[in-house]
């Protein structure tokens, strides 16, 4: 619902003067004018201009350093722009994500979420203040009456109440409520702060990465959350199931370049990959590549009105030119996995596994075998969970119980959780990658490397100085030499810009092996995995289903409830 500003208009008729009052709306946006920021030389963007609307989510999209958060600091007023303006419609209120996990240490849970509405937390302030003035004077309590009028206005009677149900919504128990932000773990801080930039509907809100550290089932509360909300929403994220189910459109940061797109993420890849093959495919009529982008528009469309999102969001592709869709500019990483073999009848059986950390049951008493085809998921409220398992069945770890047998044929590549014994020397990355090559030459490494976007003198950077994307680009160039036909991944999406997630993503879709994984990423378990295992403390659960299936599946959930029960 948009906001209105009340005016008179006076007319002079033959009774006199008479007033008619009416109202304008008032312009509500985020308008960027003419921005640009660099950093010494080297320019991120320049002369960009934007307008964000209410009813519309914008997904902020780039590869890693392009700029997505750094546009995010400068809507936000964090961070001073070269030149150009931010400006917003009279009276809005931007709530953002914020970063300083330590800022409300001394706050407790309840009062942190508050602070997310600033005019109402501040009303909340003065008013207790003069409440517990000893000489409460006769303008104290005409301040305090205004005051209350402002609070009623605001609906601050149900301040608390709605702060708590966020609260339990992101998965924070009512009686951590009023304990101090600093006695939470790292995990429950990100969602107190996650609840505290959504409370009080602002009007435009900021997301930098707000699935990080969540769990499948609360990033899906999130969602759900965000396709009703009616006002603006800007967003980072690497989470493609996310960007799809909140999108509206979608901000390519690419090359100095921002363009805005009409589309969530998947409509954003998919036009421009089919954009680019037209573009390359010069014998094909122009008439011909128009009806294929109509067709492809029509197809999108379909699914978008099936969606979650409110009405207004649906809405999203309607006026959608097909000149618009433009081929996509960005580098995508060659990533290719070639078993040397195929995998036997006999692959991987589990015996009574059993784990724990500092006394705490892991996973107990576990059984389960793999067979040819399989490509499972595993999953637990418990992350540890999965990586134990991994470190287990890689021999990198000893179960408290139980025992496991791999067959014979089985070659395994494992990308671990945690890389960074690999990485904690100054070779150069030739040298480095050579370390796991039967072939040692130059040009065949540089090659792996390149494939993994590494070029020029990129291939002589020391290991050690790395970035997390590059490092898991590094990994992944590593299982490549091993030509194995079982993959084990923990986490693999982690650190990886959206171009890697989306060419590992399109690989193990088309991997002839086996494949044994854990992942944040919806989007990944959904479209790789045909077996779902899931660990809890008292047993498994392990269905032949995809993972949209298996969130929705009753059994499953009273599965589920019974074993998580302490």
């Amino acid at each position: 619902m948009g906001k209105w500003q009340k005016f008179s208009n006076f007319a002079v008729d033959s009774g006199g003067r008479q007033a008619a009052d009416f109202q304008i709306p008032i312009i509500e946006m985020i308008a960027v004018n003419n921005l640009g920021i660099q950093f010494g030389k080297r320019v991120l963007f320049q002369d960009v201009n934007l307008k964000f609307t209410p009813g519309n989510c914008y997904g902020i999209i780039g590869a890693n350093g392009a700029g997505k958060s750094t546009l995010m600091r400068i809507l936000s007023d964090q961070l001073s722009p070269t030149h150009g303006t931010v400006t917003m419609g009279p009276g809005e209120r931007m709530s953002v994500l914020e970063q300083d996990h330590f800022k409300f240490d001394d706050c407790t849970v309840l009062n942190t979420v508050l602070q997310g509405h600033t005019v109402l937390w501040d009303i909340m302030q003065e008013k207790d203040a003069l409440y517990a003035k000893p000489d409460f004077s006769d303008a104290d309590g005409i301040r305090a009456s205004e005051l209350e009028e402002k609070f009623a206005e605001l609906e601050g009677w149900n301040a608390e109440s709605d702060a708590a149900a966020l609260l339990s919504g992101l998965g924070i128990k009512e009686e951590r409520h009023n304990m101090l932000m600093r006695d939470l773990s790292g995990n429950e801080k990100v969602r107190v702060l996650l609840a505290k930039a959504l409370y009080g509907n602002p009007d435009n809100l900021l997301l930098d990465e707000p699935t990080n550290d969540l769990d499948l089932e609360t990033v899906a509360w999130l969602e759900d959350y965000l396709s009703k909300f009616e006002n603006t929403v800007l967003v980072v994220s690497h989470d493609r199931h996310f960007l799809d189910s909140v999108c509206t459109h979608t901000l390519d940061i690419d090359y100095n370049k921002v363009t805005l797109f009409a589309g969530n993420y998947s409509f954003w890849y998919e036009s421009s990959q089919l954009a680019l093959r037209q573009q390359q495919q010069q014998n094909k009529k122009a008439e011909e590549k128009r009806k294929e982008l109509l067709e492809f528009i029509q197809r999108f469309s379909a699914n978008v009105a099936k969606s979650k999102q409110t009405t207004s969001r649906k809405k999203m592709l309607e006026k959608l030119s097909i000149e618009e869709i433009q081929p996509s500019s960005r580098r995508y990483p060659g990533i290719i996995f070639t078993p040397e073999r195929e995998v036997g009848n006999k692959i991987l059986e589990v015996h009574g596994l059993t784990a724990s950390v500092d006394g705490e049951t892991l996973f107990r008493d576990v059984n389960f075998q793999i067979e040819k085809g399989d490509k499972v998921a595993f999953l637990s409220h418990d992350p540890r969970a999965m990586t134990a398992l991994f470190e287990i069945i890689m021999g990198n770890r000893k179960p408290d119980a139980g025992s496991y047998d791999w067959g014979q044929t089985i070659t395994t590549a494992y990308l671990p959780l945690d890389n960074s014994a690999f990485f904690n020397t100054d070779m150069n990355l030739v040298d480095w990658l050579c370390q796991f090559s039967d072939d040692s030459s130059e040009i065949y490494l540089k090659g792996f490397l390149g494939k993994m976007l590494f070029s020029g003198e990129d291939v002589l950077k020391k290991a050690s100085v790395l970035s997390g994307g590059e490092k898991m680009r590094c990994m992944i160039s590593r299982m490549m030499l091993r030509n194995a036909n079982t993959m084990v991944l923990d986490s693999p999406t982690n650190h990886l810009d959206l171009e890697s997630i989306q060419a590992f993503n399109n690989t193990l879709q088309g991997f002839k092996g086996v494949i044994l994984l854990s992942s944040h990423d919806h989007e990944f378990i959904q479209t790789v995995c045909n077996r779902i295992i899931e660990l809890t403390p008292n047993g498994i659960i392990d269905k032949m289903m995809d993972y949209d299936d298996y969130i929705t599946d009753e059994k499953v959930a009273a599965a589920k409830e019974r074993l998580y029960a302490k």
